[in-house]
């Protein structure tokens, strides 16, 4: 796929002047299925709904856990899902290629500057304006967080579309927002509170995450006898993967669920969470929890946290002592 998109979209575009009434269908394309490359394309949809409030937002993603993450995004319209293993389902796998060739668009973006998937369906897309989601040197001098990988297009959007707006280009980008229902916000309480059966408040971990960036049990097993020994009011549980695998030894009361709504529900309803670098680190960001991302191996520049009262911890450079005074002062002025 690199070889086949080397030369597509590798130009800077040239500005767009259009009439923000002009752009009724926008699709966006990420076709990746994992749980935290979609939650982080959720601001770029929101700047999209906000920039041109008539508009209905397509995306073309990977997977099935678009439908459940965009869910109550009212003007999310069609997702056109790709199979997350192409070779065992071909026939989809075309289809869903094929579908982006099936209607016209007023506005077509590529969510992510390094995808190749991204950029072909760019530009196999009907559309008179096409962001191929190319990384600017210029943005990059001119926004210091332009490395991060939810806020790069964003800007991207605002400084290739010139027309009269309310947005100065200055607006702070929108954080990653799942969108909870309080209903959903209400059932997440009621399960926390089964689960701790006291009213403290609650600090709750994940400790699986992909590869390198996942940290070994030994680690996270001391990690939490200091955590339980700085913070003992608190209540500390584990959010389990799929697998059900704790790297606490299970130690801690522990959350499992499939439903990734469900999960984030509960989160939301901690006083903090803690992760390393991983997909359920940017669900808790995108339900408002403070959260505490973990790095040792991947950019923080490009993956932190960033929801209020959110940041990142490079473990290789801040030492223990120093990370607990962050989590406690992330307490102290948290909700």
């Amino acid at each position: 796929m690199h070889a086949v998109t080397k030369n597509v979209g590798n130009s800077i575009p040239e500005p767009i002047i259009v009439e923000s009434t002009a752009i009724k269908r926008i699709l966006i394309s990420r076709p990746n299925h994992r749980l935290g490359n979609l939650v982080l394309i959720t601001p770029l949809v929101q700047e999209a709904i906000n920039t041109f409030p008539d508009s209905q937002v397509d995306l073309f993603v990977k997977g099935n856990l678009a439908a459940a993450i965009f869910s109550n995004y009212g003007q999310v319209g069609k997702i056109i899902p790709l199979p997350e293993k192409p070779f065992s389902s071909l026939y989809k796998y075309f289809t869903g290629w094929m579908a982006i060739r099936s209607r016209k668009y007023d506005l077509v973006i590529n969510a992510n500057a390094g995808s190749s998937s991204g950029k072909l369906s760019v530009f196999l897309a009907k559309s008179p304006n096409k962001f191929y989601g190319e990384f600017n040197d210029a943005y990059d001098s001119k926004y210091a967080d332009y490395d991060h990988e939810a806020k790069n297009q964003v800007y991207n959007l605002r400084e290739n579309l010139l027309w009269p707006r309310a947005s100065t280009g200055k607006d702070r980008v929108p954080c990653p927002d799942l969108r909870l229902k309080p209903d959903e916000i209400a059932a997440g309480k009621r399960c926390l509170k089964a689960i701790t059966k006291n009213t403290r408040r609650t600090i709750s971990l994940f400790t699986n995450a992909t590869g390198q960036k996942c940290y070994p049990e030994s680690w996270w097993c001391e990690f939490y006898q200091k955590l339980t020994a700085r913070f003992p009011n608190y209540n500390i549980i584990e959010v389990l993967p799929k697998d059900k695998i704790s790297r606490l030894a299970f130690q801690a009361s522990t959350f499992h669920t499939h439903d990734i709504r469900q999960m984030g529900a509960l989160i939301a309803n901690t006083a903090l969470f803690i992760s390393a670098d991983c997909g359920v680190m940017h669900l808790a960001s995108a339900v408002g929890t403070p959260t505490v991302g973990l790095f040792s191996v991947t950019n923080e520049k490009q993956y932190a946290p960033y929801s209020p009262g959110s940041f990142a911890i490079n473990t290789n450079l801040v030492s223990d002592r120093e990370a607990f005074e962050l989590i406690g002062q992330c307490l102290l002025n948290g909700r």
